[in-house]
């Protein structure tokens, strides 16, 4: 960069932190409004008031909207639709598309909190609610990124959208995966995408580790509780499942490291976690009082979910589980199960030189001081879609918040880490929206 161009950049975010400061009642306002919808994934409640509230406040900004419900998706149904909306603000001249794209749903609240979860509570920098972190205080970074950027320099070259999507802590199905189908993220159209989840001010996310969901059910045969014998209890083969993972399989998967930039540091290997199970007799409805009856339990299944590196091959991922319940099988009598795929999603890194990863760490290096960290999230989101089924390269992860609190009791988001993200994301703008001047 020459010594005109570093000027110029300088004026620039000097313009745009202005502008941002200006801006900070709106910043904590527009955070804690979105806090204030229980987008609760599942069932995935209030996705279209949310739209709405996102439809009001970026048509003021002069965006055109478009409110798309993902119609047939998982999930999807007339008490609960998957509801999405992408906003788009024209330049003045022709020139790239610049996508901000954030999801909208949260997870259940869960017990510890201290807060209320959605009463945008705060105190001094900070502010707490389910999603602060993840990720609506990134999603109201870049709807103040934009505003700044546009009211400084309306006429930017090429287009900006920003986007909230349904369902990324399910799979992204109802939101992005469906989007990408329908082809609003063909490189035709978009040029750059950012997803303000949160990796830290500091970081640009390349990408995630791959992961594969599966239910396995162990089989047996119902009795009368009293005479087990009788009958074949499939919990105590699950039993079994559980007790050859914790004797062989974790132990292996602890063994494989990576060399992608997996944060934190733990997450350089390989994992599974065990989501649910579910054996022997429903659970009661709520308010029933009554006593269970005496069954032996016929059916066992449990959930895992797997996630594996880019040195793993996938379908090793699937053999190994079916081979560790064969070799139970081979040991023990009566035992038989099934396994369920329920969906896979490879690998994803964005190369260090894609445009959009050299644009926004500029833009960290401009305004931290310092060059970006690179990192690997050690879940995924939804620029698997963009990259699989949009084929869209050129994207990455960046927003303010801190990983570690995502999914936590008394999550939140620092003010000043959404004031510096939002000037990376304004700064980002400028660099690609804007003709460099500076010889």
């Amino acid at each position: 960069m020459t010594s005109n161009q570093k000027a110029e950049t300088s004026s620039i975010l000097e313009q745009l932190r202005e502008e941002i400061a200006a801006r900070r009642e709106a910043l904590i306002s527009t955070t804690c409004d979105l806090l204030a919808i229980p987008t609760l994934n599942p069932p995935g409640q209030h996705y279209r008031d949310i739209c709405d509230w996102l439809d009001r406040r970026l048509q003021k900004s002069g965006f055109q909207t478009h409110l798309l419900r993902a119609t047939g998706t998982p999930g999807d149904s007339d008490k609960y639709p998957r509801w999405n909306i992408i906003a788009r603000h024209e330049g003045k001249q022709p020139g790239q598309t610049v996508h901000f794209n954030s999801h909208t749903d949260i997870v259940t609240v869960g017990e510890g909190w201290t807060k209320d979860p959605f009463g945008g509570d705060r105190e001094g920098d900070i502010i707490w609610g389910r999603g602060a972190c993840d990720m609506k205080g990134g999603l109201a970074a870049s709807i103040i990124a934009a505003e700044a950027f546009i009211a400084r320099f309306p006429d930017y070259h090429g287009a900006i959208e920003i986007s909230g999507t349904a369902d990324e802590e399910t799979g992204g199905y109802g939101g992005v995966a469906w989007l990408a189908e329908q082809g609003w993220f063909n490189p035709q159209r978009v040029d750059h995408v950012i997803i303000p989840e949160p990796l830290n001010k500091d970081r640009i996310c390349l990408g995630h580790r791959g992961v594969w969901w599966a239910e396995i059910e162990t089989k047996g045969r119902i009795a009368h509780g009293s005479m087990p014998f009788l009958g074949d209890c499939a919990v105590r083969h699950m039993g079994a499942v559980l007790e050859e993972m914790e004797a062989s399989l974790f132990p292996l998967l602890a063994s494989r490291t990576t060399e992608m930039p997996v944060v934190p540091e733990q997450a350089r290997q390989s994992t599974l976690n065990i989501n649910s199970i579910h054996g022997g007799l429903p659970v009661p409805e709520a308010g029933y009082t009554g006593f269970p009856s005496a069954c032996v339990p016929d059916k066992c299944v449990i959930t895992i979910d797997r996630r594996y590196l880019m040195e793993e091959e996938p379908d090793r991922v699937r053999g190994e589980i079916e081979q560790m319940l064969d070799k139970i099988k081979s040991e023990r009598p009566g035992f038989d199960w099934e396994i369920r795929e329920l969906w896979q999603v490879h690998p994803s890194m964005t190369e260090k030189d894609a445009p959009v990863v050299g644009a926004v760490g500029r833009a960290i290096e401009a305004v931290m001081g310092q060059p970006p960290d690179f990192v690997v999230s050690p879940g995924t989101y939804d620029q698997k879609h963009i990259d699989r089924i949009g084929k869209l390269k050129n994207c990455i992860a960046y927003g303010p918040g801190i990983l570690e609190l995502a999914h936590q009791p008394d999550e939140w988001i620092s003010i000043k880490d959404m004031m510096d993200s939002a000037a990376v994301m304004g700064l980002t703008l400028a660099d690609l929206l804007i003709p460099q001047t500076g010889g």
